[in-house]
């Protein structure tokens, strides 16, 4: 099966759908044939990427906090995706050191948000939670990171990140595990 026919009216669900990889990701999978529906906040820059691509009247586009359980909760029930590209989190090291709290509260409990909407969809779903490279523990080495490596993180953008890899890890192992039809994944995304 080819990747055009695989991901042909395949329902695809895009949280962070605003932002740059979000964006791109969208245009992506609208250009294979998928139906998506972008959750996000307001882009920050005016016109954004997907007004841009002219994107905005060809998906579902909804401008929502992901911290809003209830609202992500009918929005997910309603829509039931297939496939979950969760990208939306508070992405920047300097906004994190002036709003930690929003920054762990946004990459944290709304990926658990996320999560919680999954747990309870009664179709099948496979979900990729994007973090970042930046979830490793700074030892300050020479070499790349490799997936073995400790989590951490000395900044509050690091450490939400790495929290969220721990919650993800957490759900897949309580909720997701042998006989579930939820599949969820983590990818380590770098800056771009």
């Amino acid at each position: 099966m080819g990747m055009k026919t695989f991901w042909n009216n395949r329902r695809v669900l895009v949280t962070g759908h605003t932002g740059f990889k979000g964006a791109w990701l969208t245009l992506w999978l609208r250009h294979l044939g998928a139906q998506v529906q972008g959750i996000a906040l307001e882009p920050e820059l005016k016109p954004g990427l997907l007004e841009q691509f002219g994107l905005l009247g060809e998906i579902q586009h909804n401008i929502q906090d992901i911290r809003d359980v209830s609202a992500l909760r009918k929005l997910i029930g309603s829509f039931a995706p297939e496939i979950v590209f969760h990208l939306a989190a508070q992405p920047l090291v300097r906004r994190s050191y002036r709003e930690p709290v929003d920054t762990w509260n946004t990459n944290v409990f709304g990926t658990i948000n996320v999560m919680e909407c999954l747990r309870a969809s009664s179709q099948p779903v496979v979900a990729v939670m994007v973090t970042t490279d930046k979830v490793y523990l700074n030892n300050e080495w020479a070499h790349a990171y490799r997936e073995i490596d400790p989590v951490g993180g000395h900044d509050p953008y690091s450490s939400s990140k790495a929290a969220t890899e721990i919650a993800v890890a957490s759900w897949r192992s309580s909720f997701f595990g042998d006989g579930c039809q939820t599949a969820v994944a983590t990818a380590r995304a770098g800056n771009v």
